[in-house]
């Protein structure tokens, strides 16, 4: 393919990603699989060349562009090659006009402006490395390392490793021997703040696919009781097969029913060392790994995920034992969704106190503490451990 006829796939496919994300349908790697799944044509480096124009065009624009022209226009308007791939032979794109408008440069979307400080945008765009975490039932760090030399310890997390950017690791000998599993070290440090043990009842309440189900399996060294629940019948089906491989038999898995949760674990109430609450959230935190989730996040679904958080922290606190934790996660640097979502939960719930260091790492915020791309080099994330008397 020549360099127009690039641009213009690249236009192409971020007018379906502009419409999905509008609509909230596909993600883009999802889009960008099915296009060229029907276009044999492209070879391997042209479709690596037409996902960097892509990604490249998602990642400088905060606010959803008009269309896929206009977002790749703006791109243009800062490269000159690029620019000149707009020729207007036959598959390319039109020349751009002197006056044409292109997509805005912008870190965060407008309405956004302000709730995230300014010396955090640029990390919450940057490349995101690939961290694992080390199985601890079947190997440590320093097996893993002779077996990947890449690989690094990572800076906070005892279990964690840190890998180049676009590192394949799921054709490895040790991912397919379950000896590790890919995880955010963020991810991995709110596993952590749980504190697990062996002999432990621990309920993650919101387990999705099971990455941090999988973290307190190892910590509990597969002894006692572990429900993992969650209202996505497809995400929580991914946990079975994943618990296998790492070798956790002992993972109860429960099927929530949206607004009817409290019903389904009835029979846990007082009785959980410790709930875990990965609350589904904004995402600002992941970002760098999901941009184009900044053209998903309205003004008004902002207030649905902080209703349902508000929601979930309550459902939890009566399944605590006495003595026991709750502890609560969102990958998100706004506090709406993090030390005011604690805040508020504590004022309602006299008898719970935040523990003031879930862990060492992060910064203190509010009643938890906060780790961002640009301070921790993790995904973003808030995390409070709330301690019930």
């Amino acid at each position: 393919m020549t360099p127009g006829g690039r641009a213009q796939a690249a236009i192409e496919l971020l007018d379906e990603i502009i419409i999905a994300a509008r609509d909230g349908a596909a993600a883009a790697d999802t889009l960008i699989a099915r296009y060229f799944k029907t276009r044999r044509y492209a070879g391997s480096k042209d479709r690596r060349a037409i996902r960097e124009l892509i990604y490249r065009a998602i990642r400088r624009a905060g606010d959803p562009p008009v269309n896929g022209r206009a977002a790749l226009v703006g791109l243009a308007r800062e490269d000159a090659a690029l620019a000149a791939a707009f020729d207007g032979s036959p598959h390319t794109p039109a020349p751009i006009s002197a006056d044409e408008p292109g997509t805005p440069q912008g870190v965060l979307p407008r309405w956004l402006s302000g709730r995230i400080a300014k010396a955090e945008h640029a990390a919450l765009l940057e490349r995101a490395p690939l961290d694992i975490r080390v199985n601890r039932s079947r190997s440590d760090r320093e097996a893993i390392m002779a077996l990947l030399p890449e690989a690094v310890p990572s800076p906070f997390a005892p279990n964690g490793l840190r890998l180049p950017e676009g590192s394949s690791i799921e054709t490895s000998e040790p991912w397919m021997q379950g000896l590790i599993e890919i995880q955010d070290e963020g991810s991995q440090l709110i596993a952590l703040a749980a504190r697990a043990a062996p002999g432990m009842t621990i309920l993650d309440l919101c387990a999705g696919a099971g990455g941090k189900t999988l973290a307190l399996a190892d910590d509990m060294a597969g002894q006692g009781r572990l429900i993992a629940s969650d209202s996505n019948r497809a995400r929580l089906s991914r946990l079975a097969p994943r618990a296998e491989r790492s070798g956790y038999a002992m993972i109860e898995t429960r099927l929530l029913d949206p607004g009817r949760e409290a019903a389904a674990l009835t029979d846990l109430g007082g009785s959980c060392d410790v709930v875990l609450i990965d609350a589904p959230c904004s995402g600002t935190g992941t970002w760098r790994r999901n941009p184009e989730a900044r053209w998903r996040l309205t003004p008004a679904r902002l207030t649905q995920l902080t209703e349902l958080q508000a929601r979930l922290l309550d459902l939890a606190a009566p399944l605590v034992a006495p003595g026991g934790a709750l502890v609560y996660a969102v990958c998100s640097l706004l506090d709406a969704e993090g030390a005011d979502q604690v805040a508020g939960f504590l004022t309602r719930n006299e008898g719970f106190r935040a523990e003031p260091e879930p862990f060492a790492a992060g910064r203190p915020r509010g009643a938890g503490r906060i780790l961002s791309p640009r301070h921790e080099g993790t995904d973003g994330f808030f995390v409070a451990r709330l301690v019930r008397s």
